[in-house]
């Protein structure tokens, strides 16, 4: 296959159709080096065209927890008593500077997603 820049939705598909058939191949050789460009073409076309913004802070910390099998419970301390952690993991209150500083030192999620406007629940 000739490389060349993905411009289209049609390139993007050929792309992906041909890396498809030479994922597994061996690196180094001509059918490795064409997958390895292939999948910088096709993450440069994806990043610019299918963009994913930064997740909810609410959503991102309960996937965290989930990664780390941690229930509501394991928050009080970090984020405050019992009630408080029920409030913000339900959107009822808002993420406070102090409580961004220990998520991101207890469950490592980036104070830049952390500190992202969300909506509160009615």
């Amino acid at each position: 296959m000739e490389i060349k820049p993905i411009k289209t939705e049609k390139d993007y598909d050929k792309a992906l159709e041909r890396l498809e058939l030479i994922f597994d191949a061996t690196p180094n050789s001509k059918e490795g080096d064409e997958a390895e460009i292939l999948s910088l073409l096709i993450d440069n076309y994806e990043n610019k065209h299918y963009p994913i913004g930064l997740p909810d802070p609410i959503e991102a910390i309960k996937i965290r927890m989930e990664e780390m099998n941690l229930k509501q419970k394991d928050l009080v301390g970090v984020i405050g008593g019992k009630s408080r952690v029920s409030e913000i993991l339900n959107k009822k209150k808002r993420l406070t500077v102090e409580m961004i500083r220990e998520l991101e030192r207890i469950l490592h999620i980036s104070a830049s997603v952390l500190v992202n406007n969300y909506k509160l629940a009615n």
